[in-house]
């Protein structure tokens, strides 16, 4: 659940708890829509595009061998209705997470019920 600790957060610590020595790289942010404008123009204080923008409600970050990852995330669509992605790749490493140079930014548009 990404809550108080942002994507990054928590994507270190998950990191962190594994049973092999591996790392996170994040390629893709989801973020709601228009939020990265509105984070620039705050100056980028909540560090939105850096992966630490504390959610209040956010999503679920799960691992998944590769070949599984596009037909869990179509589960996900058809069953609950709501979007997923393919945030990044898991590799032998140090027990943390990053979030590469320039990644690519995936504008949310919020469902509202």
């Amino acid at each position: 659940d990404i809550t108080g600790f942002g994507l990054l957060g928590h994507a270190k610590n998950l990191a962190e708890h594994q049973k092999n020595e591996v790392s996170f790289v994040i390629h893709n942010l989801p973020i709601i829509g228009k939020m990265a404008a509105v984070a620039k123009a705050c100056g980028n204080m909540f560090q939105l595009l850096q992966g630490y923008s504390a959610e209040t409600s956010g999503g679920l970050l799960i691992c998944l061998p590769r070949e599984q990852a596009a037909a869990f995330c179509k589960d996900i669509e058809k069953q609950d209705g709501q979007q997923s992605w393919i945030i990044g790749i898991v590799e032998k490493g140090q027990r943390t997470a990053r979030i590469i140079d320039k990644p690519r930014v995936i504008e949310v548009t919020p469902k509202i019920e």
